[in-house]
């Protein structure tokens, strides 16, 4: 049997352990994304009786990609030629 425990922290509050052996690693992957886990203080995979730390893998497969301001600017400015081109289409 494998299944996840997130532990969650509330701060004053106390924490919280998420234990539902029917979730998957791609539906945890998905709370996180969606925010629905936030102050996570570990995330652990259980199987049989082994217990792994995989809070580290899951929130990198849960981050959005960084795009970097150059690449923005580049975008920006093939949107500003077009246009230039069409306008002098026009013309």
């Amino acid at each position: 049997m494998q299944y996840f425990v997130v532990m969650i922290d509330y701060g004053r509050r106390g924490r919280e352990a998420i234990v539902d052996p029917e979730i998957t690693r791609r539906e945890v992957i998905a709370r996180v994304v969606s925010g629905e886990y936030r102050n996570i203080s570990f995330i652990h995979e259980i199987s049989d009786s082994a217990v792994e730390d995989v809070t580290a893998d899951i929130l990198a497969d849960a981050a959005l990609p960084n795009i970097d301001a150059a690449e923005a600017d580049l975008q920006a400015s093939a949107f500003d030629h077009l246009r230039d081109l069409r306008k002098h289409e026009q013309a």
